[in-house]
Formats: C-alpha cells, structure tokens, sequence
C-alpha cells in the first residue's frame, strides 16, 4: 500500500485495476501485425482506436480540462465535434511512447489522490461527477477498447493477448519499476 491511511487502500486498488487496463491496452499494441496496424479498411483502423484510447485517456487525467495539452507529437484534433482523424497514421512506436505517457500520469495521479480531491466535483463537457467516478469512466474507457482491439486480434491473427488480472507494481512503488 501506499501508506497506513485508510484512503490508500482504495488508491491501491484503483491503481492495480486501471494500471491492469493500460497493461492489457500495452499488449494489444504489442501484439498487433503490422498489417493489421495498418489496415485502411478496418472502420475504425486499429491504429486510430490506440490513439483515441490514449489521447482521452490523457485527457481524463487533466485537471482542469482545459489546460489539457497532449505530448508534442499530438494535437487536439480528437476534440473536434467534426470528428477529425489525425493527419497521418501514428506508429506503434509513437503510440507505445504516449502510452507510457499515460501510464506514468496515472500513477502520479492516484498516487497524489486524497479523500478530499476523489471527492471533488468536476464537470467534463456535459458531465458532473467526483474526480474518482472520472477515474473509473475512464479506466472503463481504456478496458472498452483493449477489448474491441482484442477482438481484432483474435479475428485478424486467430490470436489475442491474455487477460491481466491487475498491475505488476503498486501506486506506491517507484515509477522507475514500470
């Protein structure tokens, strides 16, 4: 645990199930055939499904939402009612980099949670809700999707990666562990 308060048990937890979601999103990166990466004709392409889940879940870790800015490489195009795609197609490398991006900010974030900030009420677009809830609307964002790109894998390749139970190092370990 993080520390003996009562609060860490619940970060603790939060962390081991959310860190288990991006785990599982980590492994359909990895996994993926360059040919099914790259696949125009998958709607959405599988590429731009990894980005999407990254870039909210980057998104969903700013507080407030309005100084969010993701890393260099990416814009702010996804927030575009248009629904505007990225002007290229991103690679698993520069994917794989955001995604530890998003790890690393979730780890810093629950591991820097008090009862006080899981309680505060934040509004996200048409949404009311406490800071906790928005941590798990969003680790169910990042589940969601390393499902459906699971699903791709097992119909594209016959294979798909396992399922993880929970992350391999606690909120409070060094970040370094990861």
């Amino acid at each position: 645990m993080s520390d003996d308060s009562p609060f860490s048990f619940y970060q603790d937890a939060l962390w081991q199930q959310f860190g288990a979601s991006i785990d599982m999103l980590e492994q359909a990166v990895l996994a993926c055939p360059e040919a099914v990466w790259s696949d125009r004709s998958l709607k959405p392409e599988y590429w731009y499904t990894v980005y999407h889940t990254l870039f909210w879940l980057d998104s969903y870790l700013s507080f407030p939402d309005e100084n969010f800015v993701p890393p260099a490489s990416f814009n702010l195009d996804e927030l575009d009612p248009a629904g505007l795609l990225p002007t290229c197609v991103y690679t698993k490398d520069e994917l794989h980099r955001y995604l530890e991006h998003g790890r690393r900010k979730c780890r810093e974030t629950i591991a820097a949670m008090t009862e006080e900030k899981a309680r505060e009420r934040l509004r996200r677009r048409s949404d009311e809700l406490s800071r906790f809830e928005l941590m798990l609307y969003s680790m169910r964002h990042v589940q969601h999707h390393a499902g459906q790109l699971f699903m791709l894998l097992r119909q594209s390749t016959d294979s798909a990666p396992k399922w993880v139970s929970k992350a391999g190092v606690g909120v409070g370990g060094s970040l370094s562990q990861r």
